[in-house]
Parts: C-alpha cells; sequence; structure tokens
C-alpha cells in the first residue's frame, strides 16, 4: 500500500519551485489517493440521499465535470443503506466514479456505510464525544485517558468493517464542530483542531489500518491554513504519511467562494501539501470541479486545459492585446496542456514568459515574433500573418 516517494511539482519539472509532501497512497475504488498520484477532484450532491433519482443525476454530471469522488450525505441508517441502490444505478450508467458517505452524530450510520461506499468521512467532533453544548468540561488526566478508551473502543469496530469491505475512511475535522472536550483543555485553536485528529490517527496507527485520508476545514481561511501546516509537522513527529483533502468549507458562492478557496487551498498547495480537494461552493455542485482544476493548474499541479500567460498591456504595447488574445485562444483552446505567452513587447517576453511553451511577442509597429520556449523561432512577422505561423510551428512540433 504504502508509496512514500517525494513528487515533483509540476513547476518543479520545468525549472524548480518544491516538492510534494511525501505521503503514502490510499484506495478509494479504483483511484489512488496519495503517493504518486495526482491532486485528486470531488464535489458532492447536494440532493437528498433518499431522492435516489436526483442523486444519480447529480453524481453523473460530477463525474461528467471531471470529478473523481463524490460525497454524499448519510444522517441516519436509511440514508446508508439507499447509498447502495444509488451506486448500483450510478454504476449501471456506466460512471465508476467513487462514492464517500458523509457521517456525524451517529457511529452505527458509519458502519452500515462502509459496506455499501467506497468511502466513509467520519468528523472527531462528533463521532464518540457528546454533541457540542459549548460547556466548559473539568477532567482530571484519568478522567480525560477514560475519554480516549472510549474513542478507540468504538472506532476499532468500524475500522474492521472498513478492512473487511476494502473501504477507506476520511477522519475529517471541522473547526465549527469540535467536541466540548477539546475546547475545554485545547481551546478553540489550531492546536485543538490538530489534537481532534491525532487521537483517531493514533488509533488508526495502533490498529495498523492506513487506507485513511484526512482533512481539516473552515471557513476561516487563515486557521484552515495554520491549522493543516500543525497537523502535518504533529504526522510527521509521529512517522505518518496519511494524504490530506484540502478545503475552505461554507466558502460561499460565486466569486467571493471562488477567491476563498484559491487562498486556503493554494497556500498549501503550493507548500507541497494536498493529495485531494473540493472547492466547496454555494452552488450546482459540478460547477466545483472547473474551479478545482484551475487552482490546481495555477498551482502548477495537473494541466487539464491551455494556459495563456499574457502580460496586462502597457504604453509599450505594440498591437491590439485584448482582440489577440482572444484570437489566440479561439485558434487554440483545445491544445490541452500547452502554456502560450502573449505579450505585448520585449520587455516582458522573453523573459517574463520562460515558463511557456509557445510566445507570441510584439516586435514593432504591426510585427511579431514568435518563440518556442526562449528561442525566437520567427521574427518579425507581420501581424496578420502570426497566429497562422504559430499554429504552424505548434503543429510541426506534434503538438495540435
Amino acid at each position: 500500500m504504502a508509496n512514500h516517494s517525494t513528487l515533483p511539482l509540476e513547476g518543479e519539472r520545468g525549472g524548480g519551485l518544491g516538492r510534494r509532501r511525501p505521503t503514502h497512497e490510499v484506495r478509494v475504488g479504483h483511484i489512488g489517493i496519495g503517493g504518486s498520484n495526482p491532486v485528486r477532484v470531488q464535489s458532492m450532491c447536494t440532493t437528498s440521499t433518499m431522492d435516489t433519482d436526483g442523486c444519480v443525476e447529480q453524481i453523473l454530471k460530477i463525474a461528467a465535470a471531471g470529478g473523481e469522488l463524490v460525497r454524499l450525505t448519510a444522517q441516519g441508517v436509511r440514508e446508508a443503506e439507499n447509498m447502495k441502490v444509488i451506486r448500483e444505478r450510478v454504476r449501471a450508467a456506466g460512471c465508476d466514479v467513487p462514492l464517500v458517505a458523509d457521517v456525524h452524530f451517529n457511529p452505527a450510520v458509519a458502519d452500515v456505510a462502509a459496506r455499501y461506499c467506497e468511502k466513509v468521512r467520519i468528523n472527531p467532533g462528533n463521532y464518540v464525544d457528546a454533541a457540542r453544548q459549548f460547556k466548559k468540561l473539568e477532567y482530571t488526566n484519568e478522567e480525560y485517558a477514560a475519554e480516549l478508551q472510549k474513542i478507540e473502543d468504538r472506532l476499532v469496530p468500524f475500522l474492521n468493517i472498513c478492512r473487511e469491505h476494502g473501504t477507506a475512511v476520511r477522519i475529517g475535522v471541522n473547526h465549527g464542530s469540535l467536541s466540548d472536550r477539546i475546547m475545554s483543555r485545547y481551546g478553540d485553536t489550531p492546536a485543538g483542531i490538530v489534537e481532534s485528529c491525532m487521537e483517531f490517527l493514533r488509533v488508526c496507527m495502533k490498529e495498523q489500518f492506513l487506507n485513511v485520508v484526512v482533512s481539516i476545514k473552515a471557513s476561516n481561511t487563515v486557521v484552515m491554513v495554520e491549522s493543516v501546516r500543525l497537523l502535518c509537522q504533529a504526522m510527521d513527529a509521529e512517522g505518518m504519511t496519511f494524504p490530506l483533502h484540502l478545503g475552505v468549507t461554507e466558502a460561499g458562492e460565486g466569486e467571493d467562494g471562488r477567491l476563498k478557496s484559491a487562498v486556503g487551498i493554494g497556500a498549501l498547495l503550493i507548500d507541497g501539501i494536498g493529495d485531494t480537494i473540493r472547492v466547496s461552493l454555494s452552488e450546482p455542485p459540478e460547477n466545483e470541479i472547473p474551479v478545482a482544476y484551475a487552482l490546481l493548474q495555477a498551482a502548477r499541479l495537473r494541466f487539464t486545459k491551455t494556459e495563456y500567460i499574457s502580460c496586462p498591456g502597457c504604453g509599450r504595447t505594440l498591437y491590439d492585446l485584448p482582440a489577440t488574445i482572444q484570437r489566440i485562444k479561439a485558434a487554440t483552446s483545445h491544445l490541452t496542456g500547452l502554456k502560450i505567452a502573449i505579450m505585448g513587447c520585449i520587455v516582458n517576453g522573453p523573459g517574463e514568459m520562460a515558463d511557456a511553451d509557445y510566445g507570441y511577442v510584439g516586435a514593432a509597429r504591426g510585427k511579431v515574433s514568435l518563440y518556442r520556449g526562449k528561442e525566437c523561432v520567427e521574427k518579425n512577422i507581420p501581424e496578420e500573418e502570426a497566429v497562422e505561423r504559430l499554429l504552424e510551428i505548434i503543429h510541426a512540433d506534434g503538438r495540435c
């Protein structure tokens, strides 16, 4: 199972940006998370899990958009059992996307869901501990140890069911649902958030159950980033290599939700942290998928579309920059994975476009120079011919 290789970021392959945090591989259905796998993209249904038709429709839309895992809420045993029906319908439709049950408050529901889903998410804040009532609790060390034993006694049977059925687990901590026990001892702090997670991970290590993904989420991006970084330090100190799921919970919708997600998730991806992500938007769930892929591409982790590196333009720009960008996009947007630079003058090109595969650079009024990487391959081409010549160069390289 374990693959502890250190993974280069895409940027490092092209010149050196950093390295991904080493993690072992977790199998979720037919896909792997962590290890040498790409950062996986997932979403969650907004339909009632008892609405079989609605769930199947949403799952298929998410998968069609490129989602690699889909989560559904399982409030009770009925919902957990209906996931078996949903899974059968999805498979009958020719879709093999793994399904994840999201369980809170009732560990018995997790036991059922583990038999029918490829992965089950449980929340340490409410799996064994009583529902949060914002009470200040006092424990002796012995009493606190007894609470930890309760967690182990209840978690181990669940892990055994998961082991039997090949089901993965997500230990998913939410900042907003820390238990009164954790809050009373650690306060509302990143240290408390991390310890809530580590209590469960230590049981998994003791039981040698490693098919676990870990997440810490918060709506506050600063808390989320600090807590995940602290969790990585804690796991490293105890020899744990569990892969991490990243997300800013309750990020919102529209531009606000996208920017918040980019700040929180992006900061950690640039650190080399993160093996699967969800961009949580208050929108139809399939809308989350292209945002996630765009974020991964910006972090140089997965290239799924043509990337355009264009300058903002200034008084030195030698052609109609916005119109030219649109012409080049229209001609090349189908070329998945290419990076094309569009620069208004020689000041920004070729230096600022060194990361690009091809470049279109203003050389003089009405004239354009074309680049392959840092090499100028066509000088002073008439502007009206330049886009076609760029396509010919790309085609000659076998990149079309």
